[in-house]
């Protein structure tokens, strides 16, 4: 995943907080996922299921800076060779995309944290995994989640699965701004925003910040952090049974086939909600595929 080195990068789309002490663990997000503001009530979107139940804990961090962006993440090259500012790079690139292809588009900051930090959306701590606030619309990403997803649940890892994971939770940042959040199962929901990372896969050479299209290994990166985080898979991984009427994500073979889909066909239009929404029965079935 090799940026341009030429690239003008916007720094300003990633705010680094630093660490903020404290323990891991999660709190603060009431009603399982669930928040109400203004007479609307709104989705709180977060890749993994084992945020709520399934983990819980986590080692006290360690406080830490927050780096100066602006300084360290001024180009490609700058994104190659740093991991945060491999983040910018990112969200720059999934930003511009969505800028051309929604009139209805405001850019959404992605906030680094590490330890606990308090959000629109309640108390996050460093055990949430990365997650989406509608609330405040911006994305929370602690960077230590990429260890935990190769440790705890099998993922090969890799800068694009770094990127898979970003694109997911702008997908939902999409979602909410076309008012798509409040359409009542979660399970379609996260799957289109699989697909929306897939479409953002598809044409992210065109925004500009990448050299060459991603190869099939990069894209094989993405396909193997679905699967890792299909509800099918942590569930055998943490209780091992699989119970389909809980999912709230979609099993792995749903999440691969969602961003396929996206990266195959390459048009937000091919993510339609009723287009990716499966059985449970379906699901049922799909749970050995992983």
């Amino acid at each position: 995943m090799d940026f341009r080195d030429q690239a003008d990068l916007d720094p300003s789309q990633v705010e680094d907080r630093g660490g903020s002490g404290g323990g891991g663990g999660f709190s603060g997000f009431p009603g399982g996922m669930v928040v109400g503001g203004g007479g609307i009530v709104s989705l709180i979107v977060l890749v993994l299921v084992f945020v709520l139940n399934n983990v819980g804990g986590g080692e006290p961090a360690q406080r830490r800076p927050p780096a100066n962006l602006s300084e360290q993440c001024q180009t490609g090259k700058d994104a190659d060779q740093s991991e945060k500012c491999r983040v910018v790079g990112v969200v720059n690139s999934i930003q511009d995309y969505w800028k051309q292809e929604i009139s209805e588009y405001r850019l959404s900051k992605t906030v680094l944290y590490s330890g606990r930090l308090r959000t629109a959306c309640g108390s996050a701590g460093s055990s949430t995994g990365p997650f989406y606030c509608p609330a405040d619309q911006r994305v929370y990403l602690d960077l230590s989640f990429f260890d935990q997803l190769h440790s705890r649940f099998g993922a090969k890892g890799g800068p694009f699965a770094q990127a898979y994971v970003i694109a997911h939770e702008y997908g939902h940042h999409v979602q909410n701004l076309l008012g798509a959040l409040d359409t009542g199962s979660s399970v379609p929901i996260e799957l289109q925003a699989d697909c929306y990372a897939g479409v953002w896969a598809r044409n992210a050479v065109d925004t500009g910040f990448y050299e060459r299209p991603f190869t099939p290994a990069e894209i094989s990166e993405a396909l193997d952090a679905a699967a890792a985080v299909g509800d099918d898979r942590i569930q055998q991984r943490t209780t091992g049974r699989i119970d389909p009427e809980s999912f709230s994500h979609g099993s792995s073979a749903q999440r691969v086939s969602a961003f396929q889909r996206g990266y195959e066909k390459g048009a937000p239009t091919d993510c339609d909600l009723r287009g990716l929404a499966l059985t449970r029965a379906d699901s049922a079935r799909n749970r050995n595929l992983s």
